[in-house]
């Protein structure tokens, strides 16, 4: 199984390993766009404070940000599963995972970033700032840049196992997958139930639905399930004790969409 999952807008700080090597990070077909955006990010911040903060939508409180990302080829780096943080990464828990478990986050798990594209949790990056909503001067939008890259990488790598989609909507925007692998693929949307004067009333969450999202791939991963098929995945969350609705798309070439109805968040 391949899970995609966003990244967090917040990094941790520090790290002590070397400067990042783009020549090591996972999915090496990535390298030379990841340079692009690199060279073009550490320009745009090593030059007028406000027209980076413009371009990078920072608020004053996060001027620092520019220095940082200003600095990036000589920034100390850290696995990528402990740069992310927030609310889905505080509920998988990574650094807790041992054994099985952690050889399945490792081997599963892609984080898709607005500056390196999508790494794996082990890869070694700084901490930076940089979302895939932002339009670079010289790249434009990284969204539509990163499709094309992304186009030729990740069907392989996504070569013959589920795709369980856990990314918000700016960053699937920046690969969709499409034909058989399409078919493979589960998006998931967590749907609270209320009941309201006898009557269930439900409504799309959006904090809390990261915190989810976070839990029920640690469950997946700590159970040790390794569904093929999308509707081995909802039998799989059903065992786990999730309450999972979805039929098959209507078309082929579709990704299937699971619904994960919670009561509380």
């Amino acid at each position: 199984m391949l899970v995609l999952l966003p990244p967090s807008e917040g990094k941790a700080a520090g790290g002590t390993g070397a400067p990042v090597d783009i020549g090591s990070l996972s999915l090496p077909g990535l390298a030379d766009a990841r340079r692009a955006v690199l060279d073009e990010l550490v320009g745009l911040c090593s030059g007028d404070e406000q027209k980076a903060a413009e371009v990078l939508g920072l608020s004053p409180g996060l001027r620092g940000e520019i220095a940082k990302n200003a600095g990036l080829y000589g920034a100390p780096t850290a696995p990528a599963g402990e740069i992310y943080t927030g609310v889905l990464y505080d509920a998988l828990e990574l650094a807790s995972l041992e054994g099985k478990a952690r050889r399945a986050a490792e081997r599963s798990l892609l984080v898709f970033s607005g500056l390196w594209g999508a790494v794996r949790i082990g890869d070694a990056i700084p901490s930076y700032r940089c979302s895939m909503g932002v339009k670079l001067p010289g790249l434009g939008a990284l969204a539509a840049y990163w499709r094309e890259p992304m186009a030729r990488v990740l069907p392989e790598a996504a070569e013959g196992r589920l795709v369980l989609d856990l990314r918000s909507a700016a960053y699937a925007a920046a690969w969709k997958p499409k034909g058989e692998l399409a078919e493979r693929t589960v998006t998931v949307r967590v749907v609270q139930s209320r009941v309201v004067g006898g009557v269930e009333k439900r409504s799309v969450v959006s904090h809390f639905n990261k915190a989810t999202k976070g839990r029920l791939v640690r469950d997946l991963l700590v159970s040790g399930a390794e569904p093929d098929r999308p509707a081995e995945l909802a039998g799989a969350l059903r065992e786990l004790g999730y309450r999972v609705e979805g039929e098959p798309p209507a078309k082929p070439g579709r990704p299937w969409a699971l619904d994960v109805v919670v009561t509380e968040l």
